[in-house]
């Protein structure tokens, strides 16, 4: 893990550390503390006033003004996030609370793992009460499509060498048109997109929330699917089914809107599951193939299990299911 007592040799974070400087913060000690699937990173930083996360965001690739956006509405909701404390989103540059190293992923136990999913429902629950339209972009029917898309063109045509013949487009083309419609045809709430326990840090007995610049308005089961069906660990069967539950009574206990009905709801998963799950199947191949991050196709099969769970016995996605298993042959 790269650190320091003086700026680094490449420009931005250089710029990054004079420009704390320049908000009176003396910087007397810098620390890489993550880099995600985008183009940002965050710099630990330990300055005359406290220790802080930097986050460096090139405007050229990442525009700051959402994640300022987003963390407004999560301060109106109640939902723990870490606070902006100096922000300068023309050159991408933020100063954040430090809420320390350790996500809800780091050193997760079974034993552990329902107090803290309990912590993530209920961050995930004041999120969602406190959703209005026309405040955040629409998870509209362009986006999932263009997220769908990356399957065949990242995963089947560029990973797999397997580009789908005329047939398959025409097949594909109806998956999509009904995977969007069922989504579009859940009750609209604000969605995060990467509910995932790696973007959920341990604040006392509450889940912080971080990651949250791509949010959007769209279906309700979306979030409580990523937190359970997580991208990098695996559930028993039994347990996924408590978790739903207790995330569905408590979000119309909250006035949420979810479905009368649980089986409804599950199915809401389910359909929701799988537009979520090819994308990302195409999003890890490409940050592999276009950005070198080949270490994301490691957890490519859990994704692809996922799939074949929740096709193989919903109405409506046995034609899904079949049109998978021959191109993931």
């Amino acid at each position: 893990m790269e650190e320091g007592s003086q700026p680094a040799a490449d420009a931005r974070l250089a710029g990054l550390i004079d420009w704390i400087g320049a908000t009176g913060r003396g910087v007397r000690q810098w620390r890489l503390a993550s880099a995600d699937a985008s183009f940002r990173r965050y710099i630990r930083v330990w300055t005359d006033d406290g220790v802080f996360v930097a986050m460096d965001a090139p405007p050229e690739q990442e525009d700051c003004r959402p994640f300022l956006a987003v963390a407004a509405l999560m301060e109106e909701a109640g939902v723990p996030h870490p606070r902006i404390h100096e922000a300068a989103p023309e050159r991408g540059y933020m100063l954040l609370d430090d809420l320390g190293e350790r996500t809800f992923l780091d050193g997760l136990s079974p034993e552990e793992a329902d107090g803290l999913m309990t912590g993530a429902i209920d961050s995930l629950v004041r999120w969602q009460r406190a959703s209005r339209p026309g405040v955040l972009p629409p998870y509209d029917a362009a986006l999932l499509r263009r997220e769908l898309r990356l399957f065949p063109d990242w995963y089947a045509e560029r990973h797999l060498g397997r580009p789908l013949s005329p047939a398959q487009w025409e097949r594909w083309v109806a998956v999509e048109e009904r995977l969007i419609e069922a989504a579009l045809a859940q009750a609209p709430v604000y969605v995060h997109r990467d509910f995932i326990l790696r973007n959920l840090m341990r604040d006392g007995g509450h889940a912080a929330v971080i990651d949250f610049q791509d949010a959007v308005y769209g279906p309700v089961a979306y979030d409580i699917l990523c937190l359970v069906r997580d991208a990098f660990v695996d559930w028993p069967p039994e347990r996924e089914e408590r978790w739903f539950r207790q995330y569905w009574e408590a979000a119309r206990s909250a006035g949420v809107p979810v479905p009368a009905a649980f089986e409804t709801f599950r199915c809401d998963i389910d359909w929701i599951g799988v537009q979520r799950h090819l994308k990302v199947v195409g999003i890890f191949a490409r940050l592999c193939y276009r950005d070198g991050k080949s270490h994301y196709l490691d957890q490519v099969p859990r994704f692809l299990r996922y799939l074949r769970r929740e096709t193989a016995d919903r109405a409506g996605l046995s034609d899904v299911s079949a049109l998978l298993e021959e191109v993931i042959r």
